[in-house]
C-alpha cells in the first residue's frame, strides 16, 4: 500500500514488511483497465466515475477497507486520474491539529482526491472539523483563543476525500457514515497475482516466465505488496547466480525463497516460531496473548496485527476465550505428534 498500513513496533523487519522501495511507484497502475483483480469492486468503481463525470460532479468520498497491501493507495491514485484531478495525500497520524488539515486542503482543487491512510487513527478534533468539509466543502477553523476566538469558515472546491483503513470497526460511526461509497478488498487468487507480477517484471525489466511467478505467487499470501516484494528478491538472487540477463525460472524462484526462509505456504520464521512456543512451550495452548508475547520477546500488537491473521486464515491457530490455541493442521505443519485431545 504510499500506503504505512503495516507497523512494526519491536520487531526485526521481515520480507513482508519492509519499507517500500522507490519501485513501487513505477509498477502502480494509473487506470481502472490495467488494475488486475478486485473485478466487482473495479466494475462498481467505473460506474460510480462513469456517472459523476456525466453529471460534472466529484465522485462521492470512498472508503476503502482491508488487510494491508492489497492496493488502496492505487486506487485512490486510478480514481484521481480516472476523475482528471490530482492526488493529495496524508496520513490519520499526521493530521495532529486542524491547522495540518488545512494546510492539505488549502491547496485542493476541483475534483482532486484527498487520500487519507489509516483514516482510523484520525485525532477526534481533526475528525470533528473534517465533517463538513466532507459534506459542504466547508472548512470551519477556529482562530484565538478565549472571548476574542472567532471562527472563520474557508470555502473549498468539490473534492473527493478517499479514506484508508485496516481496521474498518475503530472508525467513528459518524466519520463512517459519510462516506457514499464503502468497499472492502478481497486477497488475491495465485493467477492475479502471477499477471500483477508479469506487469512489474516488465517495468523492472525482469525476464521472467510465468511458471516462476506462480512459484512467488503462491507464497504471497494473496496481497501483492509481498508479490513485489518477494520479486526483486528473487530478481537479485538470479542476477548473482545466473547473470542480469538471465531469465528467472521456477527453479530460481524456489531457490530463493528457500534462501528467505518462506516456504510454500508463505510461512516466513516468524510464524513458525509462533507456533513452535505454542506447542512446545505451552502444550498447543490455549495461551493469552500477552504471556505469548513475553515468551517471544515480541511486541503483542505485532502478533495480533502482522502474524496472527495469516495464521488463522491457513488454519493453523485458533483465538478461543481462554487465549491462542494451535490447531491439528500446525502440529501436522511442524511435523509434530499431536499429544493432546482436540
Amino acid at each position: 500500500m504510499n500506503s504505512n498500513e503495516e507497523e512494526i513496533i519491536s520487531s526485526p523487519v521481515r520480507i513482508f514488511d519492509a519499507p517500500r522501495s522507490p519501485d513501487d511507484i513505477s509498477v502502480r497502475p494509473k487506470y481502472l483497465d490495467e488494475f488486475t483483480g478486485q473485478e466487482k469492486l473495479k466494475e462498481k468503481l467505473k460506474i460510480y466515475i462513469s456517472a459523476a463525470k456525466g453529471r460534472g460532479e466529484p465522485l462521492d468520498h470512498v472508503l476503502l477497507y482491508g488487510p494491508p497491501g492489497l492496493g488502496k493507495t492505487t486506487l485512490a491514485g486510478i480514481i484521481a486520474q480516472e476523475m482528471g484531478g490530482q492526488l493529495r495525500t496524508t496520513t490519520g497520524p499526521a493530521l495532529e491539529r486542524a491547522g495540518d488539515l488545512a494546510a492539505i486542503v488549502s491547496n485542493i482543487e476541483r475534483n482532486d482526491v484527498l487520500f487519507i491512510d489509516e483514516i482510523h487513527r484520525m485525532p477526534p478534533q481533526v475528525e470533528e472539523i473534517l465533517y463538513p468539509a466532507m459534506e459542504d466543502f466547508t472548512l470551519h477553523i477556529v482562530v484565538g483563543k478565549g472571548p476574542l476566538a472567532r471562527t472563520i469558515a474557508l470555502n473549498l472546491p468539490k473534492f473527493t476525500l478517499c479514506g484508508a483503513t485496516t481496521r474498518l470497526g475503530l472508525l467513528t460511526s459518524p466519520l463512517r457514515a459519510r462516506f457514499g461509497i464503502v468497499e472492502q478488498l478481497a486477497l488475491y487468487t495465485d493467477e492475479e497475482l502471477s499477471k500483477i507480477l508479469l506487469r512489474a517484471a516488465g517495468v523492472l525489466n525482469v525476464n521472467i516466465n510465468k511458471e516462476a511467478t506462480i512459484e512467488i505467487a503462491k507464497r504471497s499470501r494473496g496481497t501483492p505488496r509481498v508479490a513485489l516484494r518477494l520479486l526483486r528478491r528473487v530478481r537479485d538472487v538470479a542476477a548473482v547466480q545466473n547473470g542480469v540477463d538471465s531469465e528467472v525460472n521456477a527453479e530460481t524462484a524456489i531457490h530463493a525463497m528457500d534462501m528467505l526462509e518462506v516456504d510454500a505456504s508463505g510461512l516466513d520464521e516468524g510464524d513458525r516460531k509462533i507456533l513452535r512456543a505454542i506447542i512446545d512451550l505451552f502444550n498447543g495452548g490455549p495461551v493469552g496473548l500477552s504471556t505469548l508475547a513475553a515468551a517471544l520477546n515480541e511486541d503483542a500488537q505485532t502478533i495480533e496485527d502482522i502474524y496472527e491473521p495469516y495464521l488463522i486464515q491457513k488454519g493453523l491457530l485458533e483465538r478461543t476465550p481462554r487465549g491462542r490455541k494451535a490447531t491439528v493442521n500446525a502440529y501436522s505443519y511442524l511435523g509434530r505428534q499431536v499429544l493432546i485431545d482436540f
